[in-house]
């Protein structure tokens, strides 16, 4: 094959989908666990279209679209996967996912100015609607997240919910990087970084992963305590 184009985005996506299957095996199904479980179904998603894309040649305007309306569900979901770990419940954090519906709609208007403008073996360069907002909104709650668990970190006395919070932390930090990066060359007049900052993103994301899958074990009872009759999962 000499086209490998997309290759590493596959190769990103088998691991995604091995430790998922172990997680959905393995791990307890409390509703923090099920939805980094789900962040992880999303960025594998991601991950395969990108390779559809890149490798199969299906660039038409519908499969960068879905890619975008797949990935535009992260930002929201990690608030509320940060809501989960400290048991914050209110009847409007739903309200988090109303500007990814917003951006969805529009998005579905303005399918044909989606484009997959180049592709490498690691990652791809697109062309969409609103550049800027996008990313806007796509890192503020990445932000809003970071924050939260520098306070909670500084605070918490619970020592699960403190190494969780910590590896979640970290997490929330190499995502960060591509972001930080692409904000700062955009200042100089650069916008490259900023064509491939979700691809780019989402490849940092793959620690993420990592850390989402060990929050989900170190938040699951062992096979001893699952077996004991006074053992309750959170659902």
């Amino acid at each position: 094959m000499d086209n490998w184009n997309g290759i590493g985005s596959l190769l990103i996506a088998c691991v995604e989908l091995i430790i998922l299957i172990n997680l959905l095996i393995f791990a307890d199904k409390n509703r923090f666990n099920k939805t980094a479980m789900l962040l992880i179904f999303v960025l594998m998603v991601y991950q395969t279209l990108e390779f559809f894309m890149c490798q199969i040649g299906l660039d038409f305007p519908f499969m960068p679209y879905l890619a975008f309306v797949d990935i535009i569900f992260l930002p929201p979901l990690i608030i509320v996967l940060i809501s989960r770990l400290y048991n914050y419940e209110n009847k409007f954090l739903n309200i988090v996912f109303l500007p990814a519906i917003v951006f969805i709609i529009y998005y579905t208007i303005v399918i044909d100015k989606f484009a997959v403008t180049s592709c490498t073996v690691l990652y791809a360069t697109y062309s969409y609607p609103l550049g800027d907002l996008y990313g806007a909104f796509y890192y503020l709650p990445i932000i809003i997240t970071t924050i939260i668990l520098i306070k909670k970190i500084s605070t918490e006395t619970d020592d699960k919910i403190l190494k969780i919070s910590k590896i979640l932390l970290f997490g929330n930090i190499i995502i960060s990087i591509p972001v930080i990066i692409a904000f700062v060359m955009r200042f100089t007049g650069s916008y490259y970084l900023i064509e491939m900052i979700e691809s780019i993103m989402c490849k940092f994301a793959f620690i993420y992963v990592v850390c989402l899958s060990i929050a989900v074990l170190y938040n699951s009872k062992g096979k001893d305590e699952r077996d004991n009759p006074e053992y309750i999962s959170d659902n």
